[in-house]
């Protein structure tokens, strides 16, 4: 709390007066001209449908956290407008946004720019005066966005002193009671008149029936006093009431379980001190940053052996990507797809149909879904694929166009894709299994139906310039869910052009695995409907598994999914299935699964299977778990200890202040499934105290997954859902461990966290 306090000081800052040069210095930009030049302001052009384009004064304001603009209408009305950046996804440069392609001319395209929000808020498409006025938003805003998701809660405590400003009604800069009780409530605690009169008595020591100055200073001492952290550093601060390099080994070695040496102690408080001792607030800062994080940050950066062939790895895969809402009536958009690639998916699909003016577009077939341009996703997905993984992007297509467009399609392909686009196998001989993920870095595989085998596109065979292929397997579903009767297998018609983008994902229809096993080389590849899937994963999970250990397999949602919702992936990542495919936009628990699962390893999409699922010998089946190499059996201790700074829920009822409770949850193999959680505690989301223990008996680590979800208890009906975090259980770091919480689509909620005990130690 260092640069916090400092900050509170009557010679440095006034608590409720300017911000800004604190917001500068916790995020790390003080004297950035960017960021001065968005705490100035200026003038952009807000620009909506038709004609609709409008001058507004943009500005940040000086908690650097919330972004004010001009509006008539409101100052009218006496309100303000204004939105928090934590709600902004991403800032996009140019004229990217279906809203500026379509009411801006080309020649503005370097001063227009859009802000992406979280959720379902409307993107907000801007202009600037000039090129270099627009460079300085984007970059100013991105840099701010950036810093916040890397502060730690100490450092995001200027977000208590923003609160405390709102809570000044009369803008004295002092607190009287009425103000103080206001405060409390911005901070989601529900506190007695009792108590929050015995509170303000106590620091006002001045007895002027207000706080202000060193008061409000003892007042935030007072709220952010962590008693866990002062009993856990009590324990190990031997040395004059602090910690010495002996003493942090000590804790080290004994609580947090780590392979530690003094030289490593020695570097820990180097890194948070600037004395040869750990004080308190050393230690408290310690505990936010990434070595005390729950995330093993060995796991963080890509750390797995990424030379394995392509089918060796678990990998990042949505369903109709082009869709945001459900699978009937909802909008498609090239916006989809760039959301699932930032969040490092490596698998995305197009749904191709014949299109008006002779362009393919895509969208859901037969439904009101609305339609985008092949021509514009295929752009945005060069554009975006690999801004935040460098591993290669699978195109999975759905082919439903007349051979001419198909041609287009193709065209579109190789001219936007060019030398990325993999259009014959790497080397100069017939390949005997897949290439891995690091040899096809920043490159696009197409999956889809082809008209000759491999080896005749190496050889220079294939002549034919079209013919008959079947229907995709998900297509084919659609099409005998839609006619009574279904006799005869539907086929389509394939242009030349097209199958020769189809190196290492053919697709072929599945007729059981000794078919596969005998008829199918490594690069042929089936699609397996949910239920269809699950059964094989119940009634013949070996089998599945050394299918898996040679070639691909594509799982997809059931089309009675109407509303875009997601099976467990779970027992299909048990049977070595790859590529998984979820619908990215529906952000509930099976999402969090996937999330989790490809949350270490840089986030880069890839996951490298256990061996056991790789070993041609092996005999694995999570059903039975016979003995074997994947049988390790642990014991997983969890302590809930505590939560910090939960947001409010906005529930539509008088009391926004919740009453969390805390759920632990593992996903793995059968065996391991459970969920356990703590009671729950009355009206207070910002410092909950539990201190419950449990204890999970795990028999396959390397499958299983921990989830830890906040809910505000709901003695009427369903707890209302408010943050969760998941990851495998292999990336966990024993110990003390502050755990950050995330939305239900997956952002994180700054400030909020959990703090907690665990040790995953071998069974007894």
């Amino acid at each position: 709390y260092k640069c916090i306090t400092a900050s509170l000081l009557p010679e440095h800052i006034s608590v409720f007066g300017k911000l800004s040069n604190l917001c500068m210095t916790s995020a790390g930009l003080e004297g950035d001209p960017d960021l001065q030049f968005l705490l100035d302001g200026g003038e952009l052009v807000k620009v909506r449908r038709g004609n609709w384009k409008k001058s507004r004064f943009f500005k940040l304001q000086e908690d650097c956290k919330t972004l004010w603009q001009e509006s008539h209408k409101l100052i009218k009305r006496n309100q303000t407008c204004e939105f928090t950046l934590d709600d902004i996804d991403s800032v996009r440069m140019g004229r990217q946004s279906k809203g500026l392609n379509k009411h801006t001319d080309r020649s503005v395209e370097e001063r227009c720019f859009s802000i992406i929000f979280k959720g379902r808020k409307k993107t907000l498409d801007l202009m600037a005066v000039n090129v270099t006025e627009a460079k300085q938003w984007v970059n100013g805003l991105d840099k701010i966005i950036s810093n916040m998701h890397n502060l730690s809660p100490q450092q995001n405590s200027d977000w208590i002193f923003n609160c405390m400003r709102k809570a000044d009604k009369n803008k004295d800069n002092k607190m009287n009671l009425k103000e103080v009780k206001h405060f409390l409530k911005q901070l989601n605690i529900e506190v007695a008149d009792t108590y929050a009169a015995e509170i303000f008595k106590e620091c006002d020591t001045s007895n002027s029936g207000t706080l202000e100055g060193s008061e409000i200073k003892l007042f935030y001492d007072m709220l952010t006093h962590r008693e866990e952290i002062d009993v856990i550093y009590g324990n190990y601060a031997q040395t004059e009431g602090q910690m010495s390099t002996t003493d942090l080994l000590n804790f080290l070695l004994n609580e947090q379980r780590e392979k530690a040496s003094m030289e490593d102690a020695v570097k820990l408080i180097e890194r948070y001190e600037q004395n040869k001792r750990m004080t308190k607030d050393g230690f408290l800062m310690y505990m936010h940053q990434e070595d005390g994080s729950i995330l093993n940050p060995a796991h963080k950066p890509v750390y797995q052996d990424m030379h394995q062939p392509l089918n060796h790895y678990f990998i990042s895969s949505s369903h109709n990507t082009y869709l945001m809402e459900d699978q009937l009536k909802g909008p498609s958009s090239t916006e989809a797809y760039i959301k699932a690639l930032m969040k490092s998916c490596r698998c995305v699909e197009l749904d191709c149909w014949d299109g008006a003016n002779g362009e393919p577009v895509i969208y859901h077939g037969h439904t009101l879904t609305s339609k985008v341009l092949f021509r514009d996703v295929i752009k945005a997905i060069k554009e975006y694929a690999f801004k935040t993984s460098e591993y290669p992007v699978i195109l999975s297509l759905e082919n439903h166009c007349t051979i001419e467009q198909q041609k287009l399609m193709a065209h579109y392909l190789k001219s936007i894709l060019g030398d990325a686009l993999v259009t014959k196998p790497l080397g100069n001989t017939m390949p005997t299994h897949f290439p891995s993920p690091e040899e096809l870095k920043g490159r696009f595989l197409v999956k889809g139906k082809q008209l000759n085998k491999l080896n005749a596109a190496v050889n220079n065979q294939s002549t034919v310039e079209e013919g008959s292929v079947s229907d995709e397997d998900e297509a084919a579903e659609c099409k005998q869910n839609s006619t009574k009767a279904q006799t005869k297998k539907s086929t389509i018609k394939l242009a030349k052009e097209l199958s020769d983008t189809v190196v290492y994902c053919k697709s072929v229809h599945f007729n059981g695995f000794e078919h596969s096993k005998e008829s199918h080389a490594f690069y042929e590849m089936s699609s397996f409907k949910e239920t269809k899937a699950l059964n094989l994963a119940e009634t013949s999970a070996t089998a599945f598994i050394h299918h898996n250990m040679d070639k691909l397999s594509r799982i997809y949602p059931a089309g009675s999914r109407t509303d875009s919702s997601n099976y467990n992936p779970v027992p299909l990542w048990n049977v070595g299935c790859q590529i998984v495919a979820l619908n990215f936009q529906t952000p509930h628990k099976e999402m969090h699964i996937n999330q989790g699962r490809f949350l270490p390893n840089g986030f880069c999409g890839y996951i490298l299977k256990p061996e056991f699922q790789r070993d041609m010998s092996s005999q694995f089946n999570p059903s039975t778990l016979l003995e074997g190499p994947w049988l390790n059996k642990k014991t997983f201790h969890v302590m809930v200890i505590s939560a910090q700074q939960l947001p409010k829920l906005n529930k539509g009822k008088h009391d926004p202040i919740v009453d969390p409770l805390v759920k632990v949850e593992i996903y793995g193999v059968p065996a391991d499934n459970a969920s356990k959680e703590t009671h729950y505690i009355n009206n207070n989301g910002f410092n909950p105290m539990w201190n419950e223990k449990f204890t999970f008996d795990i028999n396959v680590p390397e499958l299983a997954m921990l989830r830890l979800l906040v809910e505000d208890h709901d003695a009427a009906s369903a707890n209302d859902f408010i943050g969760q975090y998941c990851l495998p259980l292999t990336s966990i770091q024993n110990g003390y461990r502050h755990v950050p919480l995330l939305t239900k689509r997956g952002a994180v909620i700054c400030s909020a966290g959990l703090f907690v005990h665990l040790m995953l130690v071998d069974a007894k």
